[in-house]
């Protein structure tokens, strides 16, 4: 099975990005609606391509993650949030998601930060595990704090040291 290429994003990556986080998204990881036309510029004022890792496999862009600052606290700054993490369906199993968890903690090292940290829904299992094996613990939790899809949802705090 080939490994997947992790490499910061690029401008020209832009409507790949956009296509693949519209595919992507569900009520199992998304508090906000499904994307409607006209659809938003995936890149914006808060995260640009350098605030985003991709994957690739057989030279296809098949994953993301955005990471960024916790806060923009000065006291706050030695964390870093992941604050969106995708894997293109057909790709789901391959190890991308993975990869993207081990290059975010690389690359969170290099910025000179001390902790990673994110948030998960409570009824997202799969990320759930995903995230515990690469060694996130839950530090908090929120209970019923969004309602979803009908259901009421916890929203699940996750860190640790890098």
């Amino acid at each position: 099975m080939p490994v997947p290429l992790i490499r910061h994003a690029r401008y020209a990556d832009e409507d790949a990005l956009g296509r693949l986080d519209r595919a992507t998204w569900s009520p199992l990881h998304s508090v906000m609606p499904r994307p409607q036309q006209p659809y938003a510029p995936f890149f914006g004022e808060r995260s640009g391509p350098e605030d985003h890792l991709v994957a690739e496999l057989d030279g296809r862009l098949v994953g993301y993650l955005r990471l960024g600052l916790a806060t923009g606290l000065a006291s706050n700054a030695h964390v870093r949030m992941i604050r969106g993490l995708a894997v293109a369906e057909e790709a789901r199993g391959r190890g991308v998601g993975r990869a993207l968890l081990r290059a975010a903690v690389e690359e969170t090292r290099r910025q000179g930060a001390r902790r990673l940290t994110l948030r998960v829904l409570g009824h997202n299992t799969p990320a759930r595990e995903l995230y515990e094996s690469e060694g996130f613990v839950v530090e908090g939790v929120l209970p019923e704090e969004f309602h979803l899809d009908g259901a009421y949802v916890d929203d699940v705090f996750m860190g640790r040291s890098v």
